[in-house]
């Protein structure tokens, strides 16, 4: 370790580096007021200190000082997947419409694609990632398993239309990604793909600072057998994640329910319907059945109750779908969840239009009876969609044997001791219940604990789908033609830098580790005296012939106050003030959180800067 830092020391002191940036003459204006849309600081700090400008609703233009930042965090991605032995390519962004209409994306992807038409009326997209090209371009130049394996990596801008972007560079239509692709001839050769990028994948985020949770995701409108992400905690994460004592972690979409056993109910009472007047809501329900039907051992409660929720799917044809899926009358369905059951449909309620198409759904008091199978073949009536009965699904925690109040198809009555197995059944089930904080992780490992991240990463095993439908092969080692395996391994660039906003500011602003900073240093000039403008000046000069990267305020009409809290919002992780304590042969260094300020001679601050900068830019690596 040590030999190794004194190498880093001196390469970087080797270093000629370019001309220090000079804020008289940089093109940055900071704002005192946070910008009207701004909902998280990241999006507010970025903005407030001149790193990104809002060009539209979720597209954002990028500054002198946010390309710096966006360099340095695109340098490290590089780097690894480099190290990890993938090549980078480059594709366009505008794309023709038959890849993706071979492999099903262009209908899947539904309105979050952007599409348009050239002058002949011919259909593009801008992509919104890459995995029919990157298929394609292998198909058109490998054609032999001794071609493989290759892993290849871009970095480039994707678009997709969010309905609603947020949180600045969180959720934008406009972002820049990181997306490789491995292939190989064996599922064993695309195990070991995954493996390398996820360690790749480990160093990366390691190396920006960046503290992260890899969980099992589900794969959605990619597809594949395996998926994990790289999740960086925080309060403001879209993402809600689940983790136990034991070392399971998952996304909450992705989380499956430990199914209980089976229950004998031989001796189960029969079924019966009773009234239960004004009862559209499970708590009115409850406060009812224990005033009217209390039952003999304990009170009723909403664990005892099956809630019947009407959804509405609109799958990718345009085609809509009304399902009710079955969950305990305690738990909310998650509309995450839902979503990710039945990708790629688009899921919403239902709404006044889809009840009338199906008359036997009565609101508030929905039952299995006329519900899939329990319906089919019973004279139900079809719908106006010519179903012959509602598809119905149900929470995996409703087995067999299990007993419950749900309703009677009937306004103002429910039917009690309705039992799982006997009474009804449904076809299928569906992860869709909320999960909760307590509850048992799905390998044993304990109770779960819930948190929110910003999804920084992801990383699928694809397997065969997009080969097949593009028609990739190759010969392998007896010549026959075998279709290759692939692997897919995003990190959303501009949203790491955002989750890096995220980690590091306080209420003054930003506040940059140093690897990933825009400077290394920001030197602050104060006064009016020429000679403390021509030391600054110096020690800028000097500082970035040892290859330290200097902000320099040389504003000479700014006062001090402006200034400093011009330091504070930027960010810059080391501040070095030339000002009163000129005439004392002394100058201050302190860093821009933490820490003590100090006052170092004039004629050491350039060595010892070069000292402080080299240390923290090593720590990470």
């Amino acid at each position: 370790m040590v030999a190794r830092r004194y190498a880093w020391r001196m390469s970087f002191a080797r270093r000629s580096g370019p001309q220090p940036l000079r804020m008289s003459t940089l093109f940055v204006r900071t704002l005192r007021e946070d910008p009207a849309d701004a909902e998280v600081a990241s999006h507010r700090l970025l903005v407030r200190a001149g790193y990104i400008r809002r060009a539209a609703p979720g597209i954002y233009s990028w500054l002198p000082l946010g390309l710096r930042v966006l360099a340095k965090v695109e340098a490290v991605v590089r780097e690894e997947m480099v190290a990890a032995g993938a090549q980078e390519v480059h594709f366009p962004a505008l794309l023709p419409r038959e890849p993706y209409e071979a492999t099903g994306r262009w209908t899947e992807y539904g309105p979050n694609l952007f599409r348009l038409q050239d002058r002949k009326e011919g259909d593009y997209l801008l992509a919104p990632t890459h995995e029919e090209m990157f298929t394609l371009l292998v198909k058109d130049l490998y054609s032999s398993y001794k071609d493989l394996p290759v892993t290849l990596f871009q970095v480039q801008t994707k678009y997709r239309d969010e309905a609603r972007p947020r949180a600045g560079l969180i959720r934008g239509r406009e972002f820049v990604m990181k997306d490789a692709y491995s292939f190989d001839v064996d599922d064993a050769g695309l195990e070991a793909s995954y493996q390398a990028q996820r360690a790749a994948y480990q160093r990366i985020f390691d190396r920006l600072g960046l503290e992260y949770v890899i969980v099992a995701a589900t794969s959605g409108a990619m597809g594949g057998s395996r998926s994990e992400e790289f999740l960086s905690p925080t309060a403001i994460g879209e993402d809600t994640f689940v983790r136990s004592p034991g070392g399971y972690a998952a996304n909450v979409e992705a989380v499956v329910t430990p199914v209980p056993d089976a229950l004998p109910f031989d001796d189960a009472p029969a079924a019966h319907v009773e009234d239960t007047p004004d009862t559209p809501t499970i708590a009115s329900l409850v406060e009812v059945a224990n005033a009217q039907h209390p039952r003999p051992d304990r009170a009723w409660t909403a664990a005892d109750t099956l809630k019947n929720v009407v959804l509405a799917l609109t799958h990718p044809d345009g085609t809509r779908e009304v399902v009710v899926v079955g969950v305990p009358g305690d738990r909310e369905v998650d509309l995450k969840r839902v979503a990710a059951a039945f990708e790629p449909a688009d899921v919403e309620a239902a709404g006044d239009a889809d009840f009338a198409r199906h008359p036997e759904l009565v609101k508030g008091y929905i039952g299995p009876r006329a519900l899939g199978p329990n319906a089919r073949g019973e004279g139900v009536e079809p719908g106006a969609d010519g179903d012959t009965a509602v598809r119905y699904l149900l929470d995996p925690r409703v087995v067999a044997g299990t007993r419950w109040i749900t309703g009677a198809d009937a306004p103002g009555r429910h039917v009690f001791d309705l039992v799982a197995g006997r009474d009804f059944a449904a076809d299928g089930t569906v992860e869709a219940a909320e999960v909760r904080a307590g509850d048992p992780a799905p390998d044993g490992s304990g109770p779960l604990e819930l948190a929110r991240g910003i999804e920084i990463g992801h990383i699928f095993a694809l397997g065969t789908k997009y080969a097949e439908a593009l028609g990739l092969s190759v010969l392998d080692v007896n010549g026959k033609a075998t279709t290759v395996t692939m692997g897919s391994y995003g990190i959303g660039v501009t949203r790491a830098l955002a989750a890096l906003a995220e980690a590091n500011h306080d209420d003054a602003g930003l506040a940059w580790p140093a690897h990933v900073a825009p400077a290394h240093v920001h030197l602050v000039a104060t006064g009016k005296d020429a000679e403390v403008f021509e030391a600054a000046a110096r020690i800028a000069d000097e500082l970035a012939e040892q290859g330290v990267e200097v902000l320099y305020d040389d504003r000479p009409k700014v006062s001090p106050g402006v200034k400093f809290k011009d330091a504070e919002l930027l960010g810059v992780p080391l501040v070095v003030v030339v000002g009163r304590g000129l005439a004392d042969g002394v100058v201050e260094v302190r860093p821009r959180v933490g820490g003590e300020s100090e006052q170092v001679p004039v004629a050491d601050v350039v060595g010892h800067v070069v000292e402080r900068v080299s240390t923290s830019l090593e720590q990470l690596g």
